[in-house]
């Protein structure tokens, strides 16, 4: 018995090396997607329930910013019923998951350092928007324990958004801030549509109180190319998201999340200009932006059977290369149904 006992000792030993080095190998290699600022498909975004509603707000006002993005909101609705939409049928829907589809739109505005002068500020982020239309899937396959999703993205960049308007008027309601200038510079109008693909592979776990798993994602389009890679660390009480168990009443669960990632650029619109309309007042160069940079988000999360809360915080490194680093904050709030 005692032979069998160091047998498995020994197995067990190896296993945790392997996954380690995994760790360690996905560290250096992982690449992650950045660009579309606001994405719901993670793991610790999970909500256990085939149909909800959430509304996430981001601004660097969290973070006494004003500068580079400034903003970002998101609305979603997932249902089953969302499968039957034409895009999604057009999703790469894996074999033997469970599935969740939604639909989404999301808009965003970027500024340069300053928004005090009309005149261009050449060597600084440009002024940008985007609206877009996201179908998108998520699949969980309680078996390998990963999860995968898949997302559309159909919308406009440019003026056209309003993004102007709805900046200006969020400044004349936020005490001591000053009307925004220069959006006249903002990137031109132009079409978006891009294709993202997300994977997770949980590593390590304890039941509801514990969580790592690498992910990646790749992202290809006229909005921007880039892939991606991370880690997520989850800590606290908490249903696991690689589970396809719904969600029962009674059920409370407060999480804290870690989630960095390494991002690769090859092609960033809202800093570039659009793919079609080279008529921009002012872009940057494929030479200007930083091509490799490091994003790490940390959040709250609170959760009951149909109520779902969460506060973060994201830091990016700089965007490009006379830029400087960013940080802001966001809200969620989600309600099952």
């Amino acid at each position: 018995m005692k032979g069998n006992d160091r047998n498995i000792e020994m197995c067990q030993m190896q296993n945790l090396r392997k996954k380690a080095i995994v760790i360690s190998l996905l560290c250096l290699l992982h690449l992650t997607v950045y660009g579309q600022a606001i994405d719901n498909t993670w793991s610790f975004k999970n909500i256990k329930r085939d149909k909800y509603f959430r509304f996430s707000y981001e601004n660097d006002y969290f973070a006494s910013a004003d500068r580079y993005y400034t903003q970002g909101i998101n609305i979603e609705l997932v249902a089953p019923w969302v499968k039957n939409f034409p895009l999604t049928k057009l999703l790469i829907h894996p074999k033997n998951s469970y599935l969740r589809y939604g639909l989404g739109i999301e808009d965003d505005a970027y500024t340069p350092t300053s928004t005090d002068k009309n005149e261009i500020l050449f060597g600084d982020r440009p002024y940008a928007s985007f609206f877009i239309l996201k179908t998108f899937l998520i699949a969980i396959d309680p078996k390998r324990m990963q999860r995968f999703s898949a997302t559309w993205s159909i919308g406009i960049i440019g003026p056209a958004t309003g993004a102007m308007d709805l900046h200006t008027a969020i400044h004349r309601i936020v005490p001591n801030n000053s009307i925004p200038k220069g959006w006249s510079n903002q990137i031109g109008n132009d079409a978006i549509l891009n294709y993202q693909v997300n994977y997770e592979k949980q590593l390590l776990s304890s039941e509801h109180f514990f969580s790592l798993d690498a992910d990646g994602m790749i992202r290809i389009g006229s909005l921007s190319d880039k892939a991606s890679a991370g880690l997520t660390m989850i800590l606290g009480y908490f249903e696991s998201p690689f589970s396809d168990k719904k969600a029962t009443k009674g059920n409370v669960s407060i999480y804290g999340y870690e989630h960095p990632e390494l991002d690769v650029t090859g092609y960033d619109a809202t800093l570039e200009g659009g793919v079609f309309n080279k008529r921009s007042p002012y872009t940057l160069g494929p030479g200007d932006i930083s091509h490799f940079t490091f994003q790490n988000r940390f959040g709250i999360v609170f959760v009951t059977h149909r109520l779902h809360l969460e506060y973060f915080r994201t830091f990016l490194s700089k965007e490009f290369n006379t830029g400087l680093t960013h940080k802001w904050g966001g809200l969620q709030i989600a309600l099952a149904f």
